[in-house]
């Protein structure tokens, strides 16, 4: 049992003079202007600043955001990275930093910040007329989590892919929406399969996909986030599970054993998937397995536009 002292035998001086000891000191005569309208506004100042930029704004903005999906849960909260940006004139010195945030608060104080392409868009095309520029961009980045079952058991347990989303307006063209998604799978090698007498290595990959999608994409119909891990996961040798009782052990470990995959065949098969999304202008997959049985890890990745596959 711990005994509560009944004095303490410290004599503290009062908290005022604690904080002069450490270097605290009395303000200072103030003779700028407390009033907004005095105040001088060295970011709205109007020269030639010799150069247009592409992107001013501010990153790493950490943020409570709500995901919705089409598969469990379907709705859910967790916390997203923003980045805020718009262009620049050369005639203008500086952007309006604080405008950013007051618009995230004032979506978020709403309804809460909604990650759909149309909270997004809307987002950004106002965010340009706050910022009295002819474009905005923002990009935000969450964990997305989704229910996985055992594959015997049933059992279920909450896995998780890596989501970014980046919607870009511009006043003379119109919305740019780009997605990616990276995700965990098991591959099996087919060479050590083909040259073993019995067993394969096998490991933990990592697929990531990145997307360009099209302007008429209906998000009510079809949830990108769930195309993209199924284009991932069921071209893997097997699944990633949260939960493995010993029955779902061996249906996992003999599936992978019938579908070994090298990192190029990954990269080859989930394009052919994405190849087969209509709402997929542009892409590029990636793939690094974490080799078990060497020191480096083994990639691949191609990248593809489907307008060089349009025929004439």
């Amino acid at each position: 049992m711990i005994k509560t002292p009944t004095s303490l035998k410290v004599n503290l001086p009062d908290k005022e003079k604690r904080l002069k000891l450490f270097g605290s000191v009395s303000p200072g005569v103030k003779t700028k202007p407390t009033e907004k309208e005095k105040m001088a506004d060295l970011q709205n100042t109007e020269k030639d600043f010799l150069f247009d930029l592409d992107q001013v704004g501010i990153s790493n903005v950490k943020h409570p955001i709500t995901v919705e999906s089409h598969i469990a849960p379907l709705r859910q909260s967790t916390i997203g990275t923003f980045t805020f940006t718009s262009s620049i004139k050369k005639t203008s010195k500086g952007t309006n930093m604080s405008r950013f945030m007051e618009q995230l608060t004032n979506y978020y104080q709403n309804d809460g910040f909604n990650t759909n392409l149309s909270t997004l868009k809307a987002f950004t095309k106002e965010l340009a007329s706050r910022l009295n520029q002819e474009d905005a961009e923002v990009q935000v980045s969450f964990p997305w989590f989704y229910e996985r079952t055992g594959p015997q058991s049933g059992m279920p347990g909450m896995n998780h892919a890596d989501v970014s989303l980046t919607v870009s307006y511009d006043s003379n063209n119109g919305f740019t929406v780009n997605a990616s998604l990276s995700g965990l799978i098991t591959t099996l090698c087919p060479c050590s399969k083909e040259i073993s007498e019995y067993s394969a290595h096998n490991q933990r990959g990592s697929v990531s996909m990145d997307i360009t999608i099209t302007d008429d994409f209906d998000e009510t119909k079809i949830d990108w986030k769930e195309m993209l891990l199924e284009a991932a996961e069921s071209n893997a040798s097997a699944r990633i599970h949260p939960v493995l009782k010993r029955t779902d052990e061996k249906v996992v470990t003999e599936q992978a054993y019938e579908n070994p995959r090298f990192v190029e065949d990954i990269v080859r098969l989930v394009a052919a998937d994405l190849f087969e999304m209509q709402f997929v202008t542009r892409f590029r997959v990636a793939c690094r397995n974490e080799e078990s049985i060497h020191m480096h890890d083994a990639i691949a990745s191609v990248t593809i536009d489907k307008a060089d596959y349009i025929t004439q």
